[in-house]
Formats: C-alpha cells, structure tokens, sequence
C-alpha cells in the first residue's frame, strides 16, 4: 500500500453547524503530522469538477465559531452514478489525493463507502448531520448546537401560546430519527412529542389529547418530527377537525436549525473527530467514521455508520410522558 502523503477533505449533504470547526481541525493536525491538506469545495460535485485548492493553517483561520461550511456543500446526483464515481476518481489522480476525509450524514458516508469499495481508496468520515442518526457515535457534529436552537425558538413560542391559550404544533428536522424532536421537547417543557420511533399502532395524537389537554391546562406545546405524510401541519388539522375547541396553530422551523454558531459541545465534538480522523489515516485505518463513545474516540465501519437502526432510548418517552403532566 503507498503510502498516503496528500489527503483532501470535504464537507457534503446538508450543512451542520461545527463544520467548519471540522475542517479547521482535519487542516491543522494533517499539516501538523506532515501531510499535504486540499480543500474541495461543494462536496463530491466539487470532486468531480475539480474545485480543489491547496490548503493552510490560514485558510483555517478563525473559522472554528462560524456556522456552515467555508467548503461549501453539496448533494451530488452525478456522484451516484459510476460515470460520477469514474470522474471524481480521475480527479483525484490528477491532484496528487491519496485519502479523502468526507464531513456529512447518512447520504455522504454511503457515498464514500461505495467509492472507497470500487477505487480502493482510504475514506474517513467525520459524521456532520444535525439528525445524530449515524450509528456508534453518542452524538454528530451539529446535533447540539440544533438543539440548542430549537429549544431557544419553543421558549419563544410558549409565551405566545400561554397568551392565547393555543396548542401549538413546532415541527423540527430529524430525518427518520426523533432525536432532536422528543430531547428538544424534553429540555424545553414541551407537553409531548410526535416522533417516528414511536409510530406503534397508539394513535400518537389520541394518546397526547387524552393526556396532555386535561385539568386547567388551556395551552400547549407539542413537537413534531418532520413528515411528508404526517408531519405538524397534518396533526394541526386533526385536532382542528376532531377537537374544534381548541385554538391550533403550527410553527415550521425548517432551516432556521441549521444556522448559527456551534456550541462549545460541538467544536469540542468536531476537534476531536478531526485529529482523530488523521490519526486513523497514520494507524493505516480505511474506511472507518470517527465516532466519540463514552467520550473515547472509536472507529466505526462506515458500513455500520449508516445503519438505519441507531438505538433510541424509550425511557426518554416516559421521561417526557411524566413530566408533562
């Protein structure tokens, strides 16, 4: 095996906030340990075009408290295809590339694993995704800070939900995971959470109306996790037609979550996974996301990363359940 002496690192799918704080982290320790650091910018698009540029400490400089990503991103349909693949391989022969570092969710790791299988080559993922929906990490770069946010908004809306004595359905991202939906309700004293994981054959809203609405209780927050099919607008129009009663109003946060500054807890997060992502490279590791568990860096196969199974605990549930009451 050659050894690697040129590592490319992008950042790809949706932005998270501790992005940049990642790629800070990736540019210094690979420079500190001796190799050569390109930036490629709009994720595997960029690859592919060959939107590579030689990087620096200073091109890192004073980023580590910026939101996004100074790399761009990006969801690359051409990549997908073989012809994609064909096309960002070549590229990275032409720019001397030996390993990439790949900063993304689900989407991006299942890219860099595939591409690593057809080319043989060193790919380290770093998991950047506001969902925490990758498997064998305690939590993703960006989670928290999302969190965070989505916390400071229902504080907001609670005031005006008490005023006027509304129920007020908050939907939040998440993907196919309810982690930012049931912890978020939990930290901001939400009355109940909607969340996939608890899609059994209780009828969610039924369960929460019977037990949520009762004694002097007028007002009410209920958060949502985002649904093509049965997400807040849908359970706001169920209560509309099946409790008239009620004052109902939604509150979409969309990419208002994405934003902002990352909390300590995520430039901590996305520091440590990037110095750990150079060290997997100099212990001869492929192929492997870096994860923190029980605060230990550990390397995870991308293979098990973008299981779609992450465990979740349902005791946060009943926490929720108990408290709202």
């Amino acid at each position: 095996m050659a050894r690697i002496k040129t590592i490319g690192v992008l950042t790809s799918g949706g932005d998270a906030p501790g992005m940049n704080a990642a790629i800070r982290a990736v540019t210094r320790a690979g420079i500190c340990n001796g190799y050569n650091i390109k930036g490629i910018y709009r994720g595997y698009d960029g690859l592919i075009n060959g939107e590579i540029e030689d990087f620096t400490t200073e091109n890192v400089s004073g980023i580590i408290m910026s939101g996004g990503t100074i790399l761009k991103t990006a969801r690359s349909k051409e990549f997908m295809t073989d012809e994609g693949k064909e096309k960002a391989y070549q590229q990275m022969q032409a720019h001397g590339i030996d390993a990439l570092v790949v900063i993304g969710g689900n989407g991006s790791l299942t890219g860099a694993m595939e591409f690593a299988k057809k080319y043989d080559v060193c790919c380290i993922g770093l998991p950047g995704t506001i969902d925490n929906d990758l498997y064998g990490t305690d939590s993703t770069i960006g989670y928290d800070t999302t969190m965070n946010t989505i916390v400071e908004c229902v504080d907001r809306i609670r005031d005006t939900a008490q005023s006027h004595e509304r129920i007020f359905f908050i939907e939040v991202m998440g993907r196919d995971a309810g982690f930012l939906a049931q912890n978020s309700a939990i930290a901001s004293g939400a009355e109940a959470a909607i969340i996939p994981e608890d899609s059994t054959d209780v009828d969610q809203l039924a369960r929460f109306m019977e037990r949520g609405i009762r004694k002097s209780k007028k007002s009410c927050i209920v958060i949502v996790s985002e649904s093509p099919k049965c997400g807040a607008m849908y359970y706001a129009e169920r209560v509309r037609n099946e409790f008239p009663q009620y004052d109902v109003r939604v509150s979409i946060l969309g990419h208002l979550q994405r934003g902002g500054r990352p909390s300590a807890h995520d430039r901590i997060l996305a520091s440590r996974t990037g110095v750990g992502a150079i060290e997997a490279i100099m212990q001869g590791q492929r192929n492997v996301m870096i994860g923190v568990r029980n605060n230990e860096i550990v390397y995870v196969p991308l293979s098990e990363a973008i299981r779609s199974d992450k465990p979740f605990d349902r005791k946060l549930i009943q926490v929720l359940d108990e408290l709202s009451i």
